[in-house]
């Protein structure tokens, strides 16, 4: 976990007031996972997280004793990943690709907030 004013991997602050940890564990980017329990859940070696940080598809926080630790959506990064390294894709082509594909993702997203908000603003001026 961040220590005061240092960023989550993602580049969000944490916040002074936080909520409770048992709240934040539903948040995707919360950093939860030891890199031991994170390799047991992607099913690989703390050896391929660690090359996906090198590769800079993920970047994990650090403990107040300088241990890395994962969130979720690093999680799923980094499964994908496996996934197309087992396919027999190089890793740093497997980073590339999950990177390109979780952007589009993020884009998509935010495209349909914004046909939301307009929606909701055409329907609020009638």
């Amino acid at each position: 976990m961040p220590s005061e004013g240092q960023p989550y991997a993602d580049g969000r602050q944490p916040d002074q007031d936080r909520p409770p940890v048992a709240d934040r564990l539903d948040d995707d980017h919360f950093p939860a996972y030891t890199m031991g329990r994170a390799a047991e859940l992607v099913g690989s070696t703390p050896a391929f997280l660690r090359a996906l940080g090198e590769a800079r598809l993920i970047t994990p926080t650090r403990s107040g004793g300088g241990h890395r630790r994962y969130s979720r959506h690093q999680l799923r990064l980094a499964a994908r990943a496996r996934e197309l390294v087992d396919q027999g894709t190089p890793v740093d082509a497997a980073c590339r690709i999950v990177s390109l594909e979780d952007q589009l993702e993020r884009a998509e997203r935010a495209n349909e907030e914004l046909r939301r908000g307009e929606a909701g603003t055409v329907r609020g001026h009638r």
